[in-house]
């Protein structure tokens, strides 16, 4: 029997999906563990790829008239208190502080001094200390909309994490806006989450969900929330970005008041959204395979690596010379707006370990250039999305290579989108469901998305929680027919997407 071919990421994805992905961080160089519990350090090749994240988002953010600000990291207690179904739902997830200064013990080493005259929480999220801002700034309906978004870190107190998927403390951002009518706030909450899914699907090429949270699941405090879902490629989902309808909740709690034109005093109708660095978990589960991480090129930090062969140093000056001027022309070309990014690896290490350190890492295209293809003048190119190399003409390459990464940004969305549609079921029994999410085969235990029509969330709660599924989202296209709940039988008049999830 032959032996399956060798791959730089053992285990593979069928063999131990979860330490597979622990594995491709570690070979890409994204991120490890830090000193503190449940925290990670992101390193340059990670950092560079959130920046990405963020440029992109961040110009998408302006364009629909946001403006950054920054709030504090801390939050008295107090203001959590005032609005009672947040609190219950952050509670058990917030770090506190209690102290505001150090002192030398007695006993040696140092201890806690200095109490405070009320806790502060480090920020979980920042509604209740933005919104209490917010009261300050509002006074006239001349004042509306406020339209900010802050780029920021978070500390939520998880017991079980995982990098970038769930962390302690993770880097995100949140958008916080005030509106006069609650029309206007619903036409922000919806304008964002397809700000949301644009990015998630046009930029890392992952096809995403759009649908409404169930009352059990939407965000702590909010009226609605809106979400994009994405299936991984062990089938389980992953909530990829949030936006939220607070109604007047918030600005009840924190009397966010402002005068109509009619004179009256209203209370006003707030919104928040927000991403994290999860976008970079699901980058990694939705693309990359057992031989490490796969960029879409729209986000890849280098779009195109120049390896440089040559055996000594009359080689090494001619084919430098070479991959230089290549450079220069690949610079000036131009993919999705931008020119393309380009690097030369002339580190002095093995051919082969040097081009699987960038097959590992997601570099897109690679080139290798030696003597052999100057005198053709010519390129060797291996693309990340296919096993092959091939020669191509210098010019050709060139005068092509946007194309070649539209093309493979698009077979990157293809291929995830396929993957969810040929996993996405539509049941209409409990004995199906229960066949889709409860196989013994640990491969394919996590089913997929099940389209489900449902008439009572609590009715079928248990069932749920034994199976180890959520509800997704009630998806908000292509959901108007009514039908029958698949556990009560009784009269429904919409779907939901159900799936094991992270």
């Amino acid at each position: 029997m032959a032996k399956a071919p060798r791959t730089a990421i053992q285990p593979t994805r069928a063999e131990d999906y979860p330490e597979w992905y622990q594995q491709v961080i570690r070979s890409a160089d994204l991120a490890e563990s830090s000193p503190v519990r449940g925290c990670m350090v992101i390193k340059p090749w990670g950092y560079r790829l959130w920046e990405n994240m963020q440029r992109a988002l961040d110009d998408m953010f302006k364009a629909t008239g946001h403006q950054n600000a920054y709030f504090p990291l801390f939050i008295p207690m107090s203001y959590l208190e005032k609005e009672a179904e947040h609190v219950e739902g952050f509670a058990k997830e917030c770090a506190v502080v209690t102290h505001h200064r150090l002192e030398p013990d007695p006993e040696g080493g140092l201890r806690p001094a200095g109490p405070l005259e009320e806790p502060l929480i480090v920020r979980p999220t920042s509604e209740t200390i933005i919104g209490a801002t917010y009261a300050k700034w509002v006074q006239s309906h001349r004042d509306l909309p406020i339209l900010i978004n802050q780029w920021a870190n978070v500390v939520r107190w998880e017991m079980r994490t995982r990098m970038f998927l769930r962390t302690a403390e993770f880097l995100w951002q949140e958008g916080h806006t005030v509106h006069a009518t609650s029309e206007e706030a619903i036409a922000e909450t919806d304008q964002m989450i397809n700000v949301y899914a644009d990015f998630a699907e046009n930029w890392m090429a992952m096809p995403v969900v759009i649908g409404s949270k169930t009352p059990a699941e939407r965000f702590p405090g909010a009226v609605e929330t809106l979400t994009i879902e994405a299936m991984m490629q062990d089938r389980k989902a992953l909530q990829a970005g949030t936006s939220h309808f607070l109604g007047q909740n918030f600005s009840k709690a924190q009397e966010i008041m402002f005068q109509a034109e009619n004179g009256e005093r209203q209370y006003a109708w707030t919104t928040s959204w927000g991403v994290s660095t999860r976008l970079v978990g699901a980058l990694i589960m939705t693309h990359s395979d057992d031989d490490g991480l796969v960029l879409p090129p729209r986000l890849a930090p280098e779009q195109v690596v120049i390896l440089p062969i040559y055996r000594d140093d009359s080689q090494r000056a001619e084919v430098l010379e070479y991959v230089e001027a290549l450079r220069s022309e690949l610079e000036s070309t131009q993919f999705a707006g931008d020119k393309v990014r380009v690097a030369i690896d002339d580190r002095d290490v093995r051919g082969g370990e040097k081009k699987w350190h960038h097959v590992k890492r997601g570099v897109p295209i690679r080139l290798e250039v030696g003597p052999k293809d100057i005198e053709k003048n010519s390129v060797f190119m291996g693309r990340r999305d296919q096993p092959k190399s091939i020669g191509m003409a210098r010019n050709d390459f060139v005068g092509n290579v946007g194309d070649i990464l539209q093309e493979m940004q698009q077979s990157l969305f293809d291929k995830a989108l396929k993957l969810r549609v040929d996993n996405t079921r539509d049941i209409f029994n409990e004995s199906d469901f229960r066949d889709f999410f409860s196989t013994t085969d640990e491969a394919s235990a996590h089913g997929g998305f099940a389209n489900c029509y449902f008439a009572d969330e609590m009715a079928i709660e248990p069932l749920l929680k034994e199976l180890k599924v959520t509800i997704r989202c009630i998806p908000l296209k292509d959901n108007e027919e009514p039908g029958v709940c698949f556990f009560t039988g009784r009269p429904a008049q919409k779907r939901a997407v159900f799936a094991k999830a992270y």
